[in-house]
């Protein structure tokens, strides 16, 4: 990784809520309105930014763990601000606390962890996962 990562550094992401980013489930739509789901996908986005600028060409960010509170709906065509900041960098992790405000305040809010790993590692452990079928399968 390369120097300068600091606790408290923040990125901040916008996207204006679409039919594709919808709660829906098995192709019906439950609610037009921003789903779990697509919020996870735009906090994790936003985490991520945060560690680009400071991987080195052999590194790669790998997520591993989110936790989401989805506290208000979005309708379509309303944009979200998603900011995430950085609270801890631990070993190979990286932590930020991330916040999803649409017009009317806060729409979500969580924590997201990314690992910081060489890519040849994650090679390795994708690998190992092909090589033993059902490695990750629900019974």
């Amino acid at each position: 990784m390369k120097p300068g990562m600091a606790i408290g550094r923040t990125a901040t992401i916008t996207a204006t809520v679409t039919p594709d980013m919808f709660a829906r489930f098995e192709g019906q739509v439950v609610h037009p309105a921003l789903s779990t789901v697509s919020m996870v996908y735009h906090m994790e986005w936003a985490a991520r930014q945060i560690i680009l600028p400071y991987l080195e060409a052999h590194e790669e960010g790998i997520g591993a763990a989110v936790s989401v509170k989805h506290l208000a709906p979005t309708p379509e065509g309303e944009a979200i601000t998603v900011t995430a900041t950085l609270t801890e960098i631990k070993g190979r992790a990286v932590v930020a606390r991330v916040v999803v405000r649409n017009r009317r305040g806060i729409a979500g809010e969580g924590e997201v962890t990314q690992f910081i790993l060489p890519k040849d590692e994650i090679r390795r452990k994708l690998g190992a996962c092909e090589a033993q079928p059902g490695l990750g399968e629900h019974e």
